[in-house]
């Protein structure tokens, strides 16, 4: 197990890592193996950058962003103008069926609404927008849509992280409720942590995942 300034270092270092982010504006707290990020950035993308950059150090079990993004120059947009960026970037991805998200833009804060039927196209709606120009931050209220049994929701779900998540598959528990997945038990990783809930978004129908696992340490 890694103790708190040996994850410290290795988030440090992971940033410093990330050629999107300058890691020199942003700080890395830690108390019991949750990892606190402070500073200030100039762009929304950079901040999105390091949440990630930060989740993929192995021990991380928990994450909390408190970055400022504070705009100047070039990166300045009139909310009109975001608006309209957003729009174009969305239609332009292919693996978003046309007309499917809305955009709002209130000071630079962008705002999606509508409904997809995978959680795949959600997360494709969220990339797509992330590094637009001009935004301080997104707000995500996309549904997923269903209309699919999932009288074998159960099964899939267990079979994908049998697949995926090797050793780790059988101290998952999974727990279905309506369109709702319960996911419990221990994984070794914050990487196997994520692939479960990767493996219960990718099952049909599927509107929401409660995650209730815990990290070994």
């Amino acid at each position: 197990m890694k103790s708190d300034s040996q994850l410290q270092q290795d988030v440090l270092a992971e940033l410093r890592w990330e050629p999107a982010v300058n890691a020199a504006h942003i700080g890395v707290e830690v108390t019991q193996g949750v990892v606190t990020l402070t500073g200030q950035v100039a762009t929304y993308s950079q901040q999105w950058d390091a949440e990630r950059a930060a989740q993929r150090v192995a021990g991380v079990r928990g994450l909390v962003v408190d970055v400022k993004v504070e705009l100047a120059g070039s990166h300045l947009r009139s909310d009109s103008d975001i608006v309209f960026a957003a729009r174009n970037v969305l239609q332009w991805t292919t693996s978003l069926p046309k007309d499917t998200i809305q955009v709002e833009v209130e000071q630079g804060w962008l705002t999606l609404t509508g409904s997809v039927d995978w959680e795949y196209l959600r997360q494709a709606a969220m990339r797509a927008v992330c590094h637009l120009t001009g935004i301080t931050g997104v707000s995500d209220r996309i549904v997923i849509g269903t209309g699919i049994s999932l009288w074998a929701v159960k099964s899939e779900i267990e079979a994908a992280l049998r697949r995926r998540a090797r050793s780790d598959a059988h101290q998952i528990q999974v727990e279905v409720q309506g369109a709702a997945i319960t996911l419990s038990g221990e994984v070794g990783s914050w990487s196997e942590r994520a692939l479960a809930r990767q493996s219960a978004w990718g099952t049909p129908g599927v509107r929401s995942v409660v995650d209730r696992m815990t990290v070994a340490v």
